[in-house]
């Protein structure tokens, strides 16, 4: 099973990786995204690593 991290300093908070993965992250009161969740569905959690403009996320 993969994991995300979310880097803070990179993340704008635009919300993409929690509407492509809404089991796994969530954009906090802080405006940025953070990991609520193990990635179960690791396609999901890629296609989040994909879409993130900032290149915030990675899976280890």
């Amino acid at each position: 099973m993969a994991r995300a991290t979310v880097d803070e300093d990179l993340c704008t908070g635009c919300g993409i990786c929690e509407s492509i993965c809404p089991e796994v992250f969530e954009v906090g009161d802080d405006g940025k995204s953070h990991v609520i969740g193990d990635c179960n569905n690791v396609e999901c959690c890629e296609e989040a690593v994909d879409s993130c403009p900032e290149g915030a996320i990675t899976l280890g």
